[in-house]
């Protein structure tokens, strides 16, 4: 079985059942004819960050990590007030001037909103070049980052 296989049932096994030790991934499997060693659970463990987590019956079963809410947005406002130098359009494209080392996270933070106006973004050490689908979309993102800019 592929190590991809086993996890995906190894997330179902933690949603339907507490899972005190890893004999008890390991025995669980077994009835479901998978066969695994105690060290794969132990390296699955490790790998899917698996916690420990009080049980309801007492002690402690293992459990997913709890999925951390990052806000996408302010994460962006703040690496954009912190990082900006210089912000111009051409057309669809806004070109920005960042910081060293900023512009391949503005660039990724800019992607994972997923705006309509923006088609695609590049982010290179310094820079970030923005295409959007208009160029009215281009001005209009343009305001937008200097209406971040007004809160420092």
């Amino acid at each position: 079985m592929r190590k991809k296989e086993r996890q995906r049932i190894i997330r179902r096994l933690l949603s339907t059942n507490d899972l005190e030790t890893q004999e008890d991934f390991v025995k669980i499997l077994s009835n479901q004819n998978i066969w695994v060693t105690q060290a794969t659970i132990s390296r699955d463990i490790k790998e899917m960050q698996l916690v420990k987590v009080p049980s309801p019956n007492g002690g402690y079963r293992y459990s997913l990590p709890t999925q951390k809410n990052v806000d996408t947005e302010k994460k962006l406002v703040q690496s954009i007030q912190d990082s900006f130098v210089s912000i111009d359009t051409q057309d669809k494209l806004v070109f920005m001037k960042v910081l060293p080392g900023s512009g391949p996270i503005i660039s990724s933070l800019l992607y994972q909103l997923k705006n309509d106006d923006v088609f695609g973004t590049l982010g290179d050490d310094n820079t970030v070049l923005v295409i959007c689908v208009s160029d009215s979309a281009a001005e209009a993102f343009k305001n937008r980052v200097n209406e971040m800019l007004k809160g420092i």
